[in-house]
């Protein structure tokens, strides 16, 4: 895959005493403080119809998905406010940079194309105006509705030369696996510009998706939440399966919001059965954990806590956890994760990996990092 120039700006600040390591976000959900943010992005007959999307009503949090100390002193939207982001998260930890992932997920599962296409590019053009021109540290995510590929496509290449512009987002709960290739045009076009593409979960089970688990519908929030990696393990399992890595060679593909503790077992079993039942994949060269070190990234949040903190460390080694994990804090959700304090005792050199190199390498930022201008 071509790598995709690094252009952001950089600029020599002042490091506070408290700064312990370099940190890049993987996963910050910004999100536009009311509909009229975005009606002026949309075409005129949209802009009459206004902003229609999906309500997760059937999962609600029972108390808050939110984090109730972010919310803005002017009573707008948790997620909303540019400065208490730059306060909270940018300047409390000194970070490097924040990748932007938002809120507006179910674009992806309308079932009015054309009309999810135009959300999509309205949300774009929303966030290159009104977040990344605020402050050079955050990079945003290109959202497409994966309904019509070719679309999708269009728009990748459009902003994908952007310098802020750092990956393409997908909404994990697609109505078909996305290795097969109703999606190659998504997948084509990232290649082209050099960039991963991210999945994220969370609006499982609605919209044009199907049941959030394979047993059917849960019962409640918590048990909605605790399967989220269900449909990530599922999408890798496909992408590996249908040789998507061998079509598109170095194309990452970005597994935000799932953890790490069921990337081991997806390997080892995919792995046994590769032996057995290769020869129905010819697409599939190599063992399937190669492909899953290589061309996948996970995460941290929500990070995984077994009783024994060093059980989560025997993990991050059985996945190469100095190669495949990024650090991401999910602001500003309830379960977000402070950089310094959501794991046990790391090695420095794994730490730094974690907290910075990984997520640098794989967005081909400056070495020098500091985004801020």
């Amino acid at each position: 895959m071509p790598q995709k120039p690094s252009k952001i700006a950089s600029s020599k600040r002042h490091i506070p005493a408290k700064k312990r390591r370099r940190v890049i976000d993987c996963d910050v959900h910004n999100i536009p403080a009311c509909e009229e943010d975005i009606l002026p992005y949309l075409p005129p007959f949209y802009r009459q119809r206004g902003v229609r999307l999906l309500n997760r009503h059937e999962y609600p949090h029972p108390v808050s998905a939110l984090r109730a100390d972010s919310a803005p002193a002017d009573g707008s939207p948790i997620g909303s406010s540019l400065s208490m982001l730059q306060e909270q998260l940018l300047d409390n930890y000194d970070m490097d940079y924040a990748v932007l992932t938002g809120e507006w997920s179910s674009i992806g599962l309308l079932p009015d194309v054309d009309y999810a296409v135009a959300l999509a590019r309205a949300y774009n053009d929303y966030v290159l105006e009104h977040w990344l021109t605020g402050d050079k540290r955050l990079l945003g995510s290109i959202r497409v509705a994966p309904q019509d590929p070719l679309q999708a496509a269009e728009e990748i290449r459009r902003l994908g030369s952007h310098p802020q512009m750092v990956q393409v987002y997908l909404i994990s709960a697609t109505p078909m696996p996305l290795g097969q290739r109703f999606y190659h045009p998504i997948f084509e076009a990232a290649h082209e510009m050099g960039l991963p593409i991210a999945l994220h979960p969370g609006w499982d089970g609605m919209g044009l998706s199907h049941a959030p688990t394979p047993v059917g519908y849960p019962g409640s929030y918590f048990e909605w939440h605790s399967l989220w990696s269900v449909g990530l393990m599922s999408q890798l399992c496909s992408l590996v399966c249908e040789g998507i890595f061998e079509k598109f060679p170095g194309l990452k593909f970005v597994f935000l919001e799932g953890g790490v503790s069921w990337v081991p077992h997806l390997m080892w079993r995919m792995d046994k059965d590769w032996k057995g039942l290769r020869g129905n994949h010819p697409l599939v060269k190599r063992l399937p954990s190669e492909y899953i070190v290589e061309n996948a990234r996970f995460s941290t949040q929500p990070v995984d806590e077994p009783p024994d903190p060093q059980d989560l460390l025997h993990i991050f080694r059985m996945i190469k956890a100095e190669q495949t994990v990024v650090f991401s804090s999910d602001y500003p959700h309830w379960d977000f994760d402070d950089p310094f304090h959501a794991f046990p005792q790391l090695e420095p050199e794994l730490a730094d990996r974690i907290l910075y190199y990984n997520a640098r390498e794989l967005y081909n930022l400056p070495e020098n990092g500091q985004g801020s201008v």
